[in-house]
C-alpha cells in the first residue's frame, strides 16, 4: 500500500492504494468520484479521460501512484456550483449525447482540446482529435457542433479577456 495525496476538484485529498491502483479506479472507489467512467480498461475508449496537471490523460492508462502530488479536474470539478462550464452547456444545448456513458471522457477531452487551440477549431482538427474517444450512441455529429460551439463561446470569452486587459 502506498499513501496517495492528490488536488482534486480543488480539494486536498489523500488516501491508501495498492500500488497497482489505476487512477481511475482510486478516484471512484476510494473518493466516490463516478462521474468519470471505466469503459475497457485498455485506453482505447476515452470514457476515463481526466485533467492531471493541466493535461488531458487517460485514467484507466494510469497508476494512482503516479497522480500522488498531481493537480486532477474530474467531470465532477468542471461546473462552478449550478453554472455549467461552457463545454457541458454546449453539449446540453446541442444534443451532444444521447446514453451518456461517454460524455464525461468527451468534455474533458474537448475542454483541454480548446484550451490548446485558443484561436479556436475547425472541424477536422476536432474529429481528429476525437479519435482517442468512443461513443458507440451517435454518429459523432452532435458532439463536434457541440464542441465547436464551445470553442467559439469560449474564444469570445478570451478576447474579451484580452481586451479589457489592453
Amino acid at each position: 500500500m502506498s499513501d496517495v495525496s492528490l488536488m482534486v476538484n480543488g480539494k486536498r485529498v489523500s488516501g491508501a492504494a495498492e500500488d497497482r491502483t489505476l487512477l481511475v479506479h482510486f478516484l471512484r472507489e476510494n473518493l466516490g468520484l463516478t462521474g468519470t467512467h471505466v469503459g475497457c480498461d485498455t485506453s482505447q475508449c476515452g470514457a476515463c479521460v481526466v485533467h492531471v496537471d493541466g493535461k488531458a490523460v487517460k485514467s484507466c492508462s494510469m497508476l494512482a501512484v503516479q497522480a500522488s502530488g498531481s493537480t486532477v479536474v474530474t467531470i465532477e470539478g468542471l461546473a462552478n456550483g449550478a453554472d455549467l462550464h461552457p463545454v457541458q452547456a454546449a453539449f446540453k444545448e446541442h444534443h451532444g449525447l444521447q446514453c451518456g456513458f461517454c460524455t464525461p471522457g468527451m468534455i474533458m477531452t474537448a475542454t483541454d482540446m480548446i484550451s490548446r487551440h485558443p484561436e479556436g477549431l475547425d472541424e477536422a482538427t476536432v474529429r481528429a482529435e476525437l479519435e482517442g474517444n468512443i461513443c458507440r450512441c451517435t454518429g459523432y455529429h452532435n458532439i463536434v457542433k457541440a464542441i465547436l460551439a464551445a470553442s467559439k463561446t469560449m474564444s469570445k470569452v478570451a478576447k474579451g479577456k484580452a481586451k479589457q486587459a489592453a
